[in-house]
């Protein structure tokens, strides 16, 4: 599904857009999994595992979320590159389309500008005009103290531990952290 253009001013002053990918955010779109990966271990994969993210694979991706009416991804663009995205997936069986589940990131130099309270008002937006859904989920991986306090601020409270989620290369493991966002209805 596509979304409508959201032009927004950085906390610093900079111009930001929120839109749905396009196949020139692609490259940049690679640079970014990579940078975004290597800059906190509270993302889902290193740097080393986006190998795997191929010009064709994204450019299928975009094409796949921007046609599909159960999945949403906005990007967040400034000065010409990708530095952000979040996404929404709405689940379609009959005893769970009532729900939605979500994802984002944002590289390091973007953090506390803004972007993350921006794109998840969009995605809480979208959640809320969709007839029937009720609540939104997401995860986070302990320690991530920012995203908590993010996602507290934007109404979502702690539902679910799931103990050793996480292992880093040094063999630290770590819980993950279930949240979710009742809408009211």
């Amino acid at each position: 599904m596509r979304i409508e253009d959201v032009r927004f001013e950085l906390k610093d002053g900079r111009k930001a857009l929120l839109r749905s990918p396009q196949e020139e955010d692609i490259e940049s779109t690679l640079e970014y999994l990579k940078v975004s990966a290597g800059e906190t271990d509270y993302l889902l994969r290193y740097p080393e595992e986006c190998g795997k993210y191929t010009a064709e694979g994204e450019k299928k991706l975009f094409e796949q979320k921007n046609a599909s009416p159960d999945e949403v991804m906005i990007m967040c663009i400034v000065d010409g590159k990708v530095v952000g995205n979040c996404d929404i997936s709405f689940f379609k069986g009959m005893k769970t389309k009532h729900r939605a589940s979500i994802g984002i990131a944002l590289i390091r130099e973007f953090w506390n500008q803004g972007i993350g309270t921006k794109m998840l008002e969009e995605i809480i937006r979208i959640a809320e005009s969709r007839e029937g859904i009720m609540q939104i989920e997401l995860e986070f991986v302990e320690g991530n103290a920012r995203a908590r306090h993010l996602y507290e601020k934007m109404g979502f409270r702690i539902t679910g531990i799931h103990p050793n989620a996480i292992r880093l290369k040094d063999g630290t493991l770590l819980n993950n952290y279930t949240m979710i966002k009742e809408l009211r209805r």
